[in-house]
């Protein structure tokens, strides 16, 4: 089977439409990444993102929905980004290791964003679920990118690599809330991913 980069609703609606959902996901960024969670309030946002506070409702239901959509806006554009370039590595261990150490060192350069979002991924209920989908659809095609050390072929992603992925996709994810809420350092994040990585990958 492939796994393309997730659709999300960026791809859906006018060009209008999609500019102000740009507009809107960017002001968050920008708030959560001065204040944390709690600095990202909805009427907050539609002012930065100068929007009718209406027009943001109906965009996105809830700050969760709205927090929970920027990381998966994060993560897809994340995805992109590594389909365009070949993994190093010797073997798929260390070729998922490469790519989602760089992933945690730049999330863990912006701490009150990956805060915000991680916290927001954390409360998450089942209303939400279209926003999680999209989440772990661009982890998944993260990791089995890197599995294959590059853009895979047609064809060249078994319905064991997505399961293999998604099962690395809910252990990275564990281990960020872990370092997010203080129960783990950067270093024992990356301690831990390294041995569940080659524990759960063995070439």
């Amino acid at each position: 089977m492939t796994i393309a980069n997730p659709s999300t609703t960026d791809d859906l609606g006018s060009a209008a439409q999609r500019e102000r959902r740009k507009r809107i996901l960017d002001a968050t960024y920008e708030l959560a990444k001065s204040g944390g969670f709690d600095a990202v309030q909805m009427r907050a946002v539609a002012e930065h993102a100068d929007v009718a506070l209406g027009t943001l409702y109906r965009y996105f239901p809830s700050k969760i929905h709205l927090l929970v959509s920027a990381l998966g806006r994060q993560f897809d554009e994340a995805a992109t980004r590594l389909n365009e370039r070949e993994i190093p590595g010797d073997n798929q261990a260390d070729r998922v290791l490469y790519v989602l150490k760089r992933m945690a060192r730049g999330m863990q350069g912006d701490p009150k964003l990956t805060e915000a979002l991680t916290r927001a991924f954390m409360f998450a209920d089942s209303s939400v679920a279209a926003e999680i989908h999209v989440v772990g659809m661009a982890m998944t095609s993260i990791v089995t990118h890197a599995m294959h050390g590059g853009a895979p072929s047609e064809g060249a992603v078994s319905d064991e690599d997505v399961a293999v992925a998604r099962v690395i996709g809910d252990v990275w994810l564990s281990a960020l809330v872990s370092w997010v809420t203080g129960r783990s350092t950067a270093a024992e994040t990356a301690a831990h991913m390294e041995t569940a990585i080659h524990l759960i990958l063995r070439d």
